[in-house]
C-alpha cells in the first residue's frame, strides 16, 4: 500500500529549521537553474541539441499561460521562471551542516510510504530560490531508468520515457522531498495526486514544512510569488543571487546589481530526492548497471511504438524533428484554468 503524499508539519521543530536558512547564507550564490544544470554536459554531445532540456514544459507553459492561463509575452514569461538553484548534495556534501536534512527520519520514512519500497537512499539535495512575481510552470520531474539519466540523456527524453510507459522495468524509483524554510507571500505548491485529469491540490510554503511525493509522475508546479505589481524580475543571462549578511541578497549580473531582497521576499525550498528500492538485489542491479538501456534501444523502442500508433510512417525524421513528435505524443499536461 501507497501513499500519493506524505505531509510533515512541523519537519524538524526546532533550531535546525533555522540552521537551514543560514546554510543558504553560508552557501552564497545561487545561478539560474539552466546555469547550475550546466556542468552535465560539458565534453558531451547531446542528442536533439537543437531542443531544450525542459522543452516539454516550456513548450506548454508559452501555450497555455501556465496553472491559471495567463497569456504574457514570452521574454517575460522567461523572467518568471529563471529561477535561482544550487545543489547542496550530489554523491558528496557540498556545503556544511546538509546532513541533518539529508539523513532525516521523517523523509526517509515518508519515502518508504510513497513506494511502498523499504530500502531508501538519499542521492540528492538542492535549493530553489523563487524572485517576486516567479513561479514554476507545471511539469514533471526527471526520472532515471537504469543506464539512462540525466548525464547521458537528454531532460525531456527521459520524461518522455515515463510517459510512454514503456521502460517499466527499467525506472529507479525516486521519493521527492520539498521542503520549506522561510516566510513569503504566494508561492504555493500545486500538485495533481490524482493524475493530468484529476483536480489540483495546493500546499503553502511554510516555514518548516514538507511534503514527500513521487514527483517524477505527479505534474506539480509553483504558483506565482507575490512582489509589488506582480512584476515579473528581468531575464539577464549570468544572472545570479548572492548573500551580502544575515537576510540580505543582492541580484546581480556580472557587476550590475539587479534588485535586492530579504528573506520575507524569496521562496526558499530545499529539495530532497532519494532512490527507494525493493530490495538488495534490486539496489545492486541498478549500481552494477546490470541490463542498462542504450540510447539507440531507447530510441528504437519509442520509434516501434509510434508506428504502432500510426504517428511516424516513413523514415524517423531528424533528431530535434523526432524530439518534437516524441514530446507531442507522450507527454499530456493538466489544462490551464481560468485566469
Amino acid at each position: 500500500m501507497t501513499a500519493p503524499c506524505v505531509a510533515l508539519d512541523p519537519l524538524f521543530g526546532d533550531e535546525r529549521a533555522d540552521a537551514m536558512i543560514a546554510l543558504a547564507e553560508r552557501f552564497g550564490r545561487f545561478p539560474t537553474y539552466g546555469a547550475e544544470a550546466a556542468p552535465e554536459e560539458q565534453g558531451k554531445r547531446r542528442y536533439a541539441p537543437g531542443v531544450p532540456q525542459r522543452f516539454d514544459a516550456a513548450l506548454n507553459f508559452v501555450r497555455t499561460g501556465g496553472r491559471f492561463g495567463r497569456h504574457e509575452d514570452p521574454r517575460v514569461l522567461a523572467g518568471r521562471t529563471n529561477y535561482l538553484r544550487a545543489t547542496y548534495f550530489y554523491e558528496k556534501p557540498a556545503v556544511e551542516g546538509i546532513e541533518p536534512f539529508l539523513r532525516h527520519p521523517a523523509l526517509l520514512e515518508a519515502a518508504r510510504a510513497v513506494h511502498g519500497r523499504p530500502l531508501v537512499v538519499p542521492s540528492i539535495v538542492y535549493a530553489n530560490l523563487l524572485l517576486p512575481g516567479q513561479e514554476l510552470a507545471i511539469h514533471t520531474d526527471v526520472p532515471e531508468f537504469r543506464g539512462a539519466d540525466r548525464r547521458m540523456c537528454p531532460q525531456w527524453l527521459l520524461v518522455v520515457m515515463l510517459h510512454a510507459g514503456l521502460f517499466d522495468a527499467w525506472r529507479r524509483r525516486i521519493a521527492t522531498g520539498i521542503a520549506y524554510f522561510g516566510e513569503c507571500a504566494g508561492g504555493a505548491l500545486a500538485f495533481y495526486p490524482d493524475g493530468a485529469d484529476g483536480p489540483v491540490r495546493t500546499i503553502a510554503a511554510r516555514h518548516d514544512t514538507a511534503v514527500v511525493l513521487d514527483t517524477d509522475t505527479v505534474f506539480h508546479g509553483v504558483d506565482r510569488v507575490a512582489g509589488p505589481g506582480d512584476a515579473a524580475p528581468p531575464f539577464v543571462p549570468g544572472m545570479e543571487l548572492v548573500c551580502e549578511g544575515p537576510g540580505a541578497w543582492r541580484l546581480v549580473a556580472g557587476e550590475e546589481t539587479l534588485g535586492r531582497y530579504r528573506w520575507q521576499d524569496l521562496r526558499y525550498s530545499v529539495s530532497w530526492k532519494a532512490w527507494c528500492y525493493a530490495d538488495e538485489a534490486e539496489r545492486r542491479r541498478a549500481e552494477r548497471h546490470e541490463d542498462d538501456l542504450s540510447l539507440e534501444r531507447i530510441l528504437d523502442t519509442l520509434e516501434r511504438d509510434l508506428r504502432a500508433r500510426g504517428r511516424l510512417t516513413g523514415p524517423r525524421p531528424d533528431e530535434d524533428d523526432f524530439a518534437r513528435l516524441l514530446i507531442e505524443t507522450y507527454v499530456h499536461f493538466p489544462p490551464a484554468a481560468a485566469a
